[in-house]
């Protein structure tokens, strides 16, 4: 049979040991989990199931990639919010880039093709001259 171990510490055991966490505590930063309210984000026509990672435009599931998938849900869980494409590559591709240019542009123009009627005339992904993109409400 095992041994039991009986540990007691005194009050100045006790002291030090708060003050150790409590030193620890200020190194280490312990974020909210965030709990995501809409698992669903629908507009006009569009239709994005987070939980599911399903797409749909006015009822037809569309097939998407990883990097289209995300840049996707940046963008509409921000809509009306321009965001710059260095933005847009950081929270997408997790990682800083100097050169995201070209890599979120083609993700876009791939993107617009997919979820937009008319890819010249998009609705839902709007270009912002020399700024980036926000997402519409798609009316």
């Amino acid at each position: 049979m095992g041994k039991l171990l009986l540990l007691t510490l005194n009050e100045q055991e006790e002291t030090a040991i708060d003050k150790i966490i409590s030193a620890i505590s200020d190194y280490i930063q312990i974020e909210p989990m965030q709990i995501t309210t809409a698992s669903v984000l629908s507009f006009p026509g569009l239709e994005i199931k987070q939980n599911q990672r399903q797409v749909f435009q006015d009822g037809e599931e569309v097939s998407l990639t990883r990097l289209e998938y995300s840049t996707l849900v940046y963008l509409a869980s921000n809509p009306g919010i321009v965001l710059t494409r260095t933005q847009i590559f950081e929270a997408v591709w997790h990682m800083e880039s100097e050169s995201c240019q070209s890599s979120v542009a083609n993700v876009i123009y791939n993107l617009r093709k997919k979820i937009e009627s008319d890819s010249r005339k998009p609705i839902y992904i709007k270009t912002v001259l020399g700024m980036g993109y926000k997402f519409a409400s798609g009316e």
